[in-house]
């Protein structure tokens, strides 16, 4: 395997267009990604209420979509790319983490995968035989699963966060394609999450063009991640073409082993990608590469909602448990998310756990994203205010009983059973 390259610099408001530009090209993009066909920047939304760390900031995507152009990108072949979950609304997110300004701003496409006319085919018809050396998908998906089509051919941009998960301890590249390429019945896979992603890269080199990967670490999230977090202010940017390099990069800089964590170990041996910080280039800032922030990880101090996770698909109830979320019943899982999520949580906890780092150069420019101008560099001034965010408390509380309603209405086992009972038109 040739020498996989990680780039990472040190950034800050001021500069972060021109250091993302220099990032990615240092990452050699330019000899992954073709300008002759369509680019998909697939955005990371892992909570439409915005939580630092989370989710893919505005300039993250800004520097991403702005270098591109300036590299001679045409912008009618790039597209802002949003996949859709029971628990997670994407339109609502992409308005709460400031993403649809910049979509806008460079005139850019916006596509949701699962609305309009976006079609989807038979994971087999995509791959070919490539299906018969999937570690799990076979057995949790024994009719196969559909994928994008717009996927085949296409290159793709990763953009996710350094932050932890409860499911896979981190989470970025490898998991990022995670929403894009499985349908709504995805949890059928957490019980297998480390193989899938593996199973995704596979999938991944097979039907992209080009597969890239710029990850944000301006905020950082520790803890029991995706959502409940808590939040750091660490002005790094990583990108590459290897997605498990990178994330493995990531890992470290939490103060992980890398081959310590399932997926990324199982990547690695499989030759998919290198897990193995040693053998793997830094280019850019070494220093900032070497650092390790001590993070605690998503097992130390989990919520309640992260226990009750682990209980129901590694406990000793996984088998009845795991019948449920494949049946009628089902849906009780994604009331139960939301209302400890998104009725409880994030109206009660995250301010708090916000405020220090809403109050760093990062928090004051999301705060201000709208009213201020960059130049090719970056953001010359901030504002002085520390950042507020309005969805919180009774406003956020509020809004989780719509996503409530939508939630329900949108479960894949109603809507499944809304077409098999729908009046069939006449021929």
């Amino acid at each position: 395997m040739a020498r996989s390259t990680v780039a990472i610099l040190r950034t800050s408001p001021a500069t972060v267009r021109r250091d993302y530009h220099e990032l990615l090209n240092l990452a050699g993009y330019q000899d992954v990604l073709s300008k002759e066909v369509d680019t998909a920047l697939k955005v990371n939304i892992s909570w439409h209420f915005f939580f630092p760390g989370s989710s893919t900031p505005p300039w993250q995507l800004d520097g991403v979509i702005h270098a591109m152009k300036r590299d001679g990108f045409d912008p009618a072949l790039i597209h802002a790319c949003h996949n859709r979950t029971v628990v997670i609304d994407a339109h609502l997110g992409e308005r709460e983490n400031k993403q649809l300004p910049v979509v806008e701003s460079h005139g850019i496409r916006n596509v949701h995968l699962y609305e309009g006319d976006e079609e989807w085919i038979h994971i087999r018809d995509a791959v070919g035989d490539l299906a018969d050396r999937f570690i799990c998908l076979n057995q949790v998906y024994p009719d196969g699963f559909m994928i994008p089509r717009r996927f085949i051919g296409e290159n793709i941009v990763h953009l996710p966060t350094v932050k932890t998960h409860v499911f896979t301890t981190t989470t970025g590249a490898m998991k990022n394609a995670f929403g894009g390429l499985l349908n709504e019945r995805r949890h059928w896979t957490h019980p297998v999450i480390h193989e899938t992603l593996v199973d995704l890269l596979m999938i991944q080199k097979r039907i992209h063009r080009g597969i890239f990967a710029v990850m944000d670490g301006t905020f950082a999230g520790d803890g029991p991640g995706p959502r409940c977090m808590v939040p750091y202010a660490k002005n790094v940017i990583l990108a590459s073409a290897d997605q498990v390099a990178i994330d493995a990069v990531a890992a470290k800089l939490m103060g992980m082993d890398p081959l310590s964590i399932r997926y990324i170990r199982l990547a690695h041996e499989r030759g998919l990608g290198c897990g193995d910080p040693r053998e793997i280039q830094i280019v850019g800032d070494r220093e900032a590469a070497a650092e390790n922030w001590h993070f605690v990880g998503p097992f130390k101090r989990m919520t309640f909602a992260s226990r009750m996770q682990h209980h129901i698909y590694w406990g000793p109830l996984r088998r009845p448990i795991e019948w449920s979320l494949r049946t009628v019943l089902a849906p009780w899982a994604y009331i139960a998310s939301v209302l400890y999520h998104d009725s409880f949580w994030y109206p009660m906890k995250a301010k708090r756990l916000m405020r220090e780092v809403l109050a760093s150069p990062w928090g004051r420019l999301f705060q201000n994203w709208e009213r201020l101008t960059p130049n090719d560099d970056g953001y010359a001034g901030v504002g002085d205010a520390a950042s507020e965010v309005r969805t919180t408390g009774l406003r956020a509380l509020a809004c989780s009983v719509g996503i409530l309603g939508t939630c329900i209405k949108e479960a894949p086992e109603f809507v499944s059973r809304r077409r098999r009972h729908a009046p069939r038109s006449a021929a």
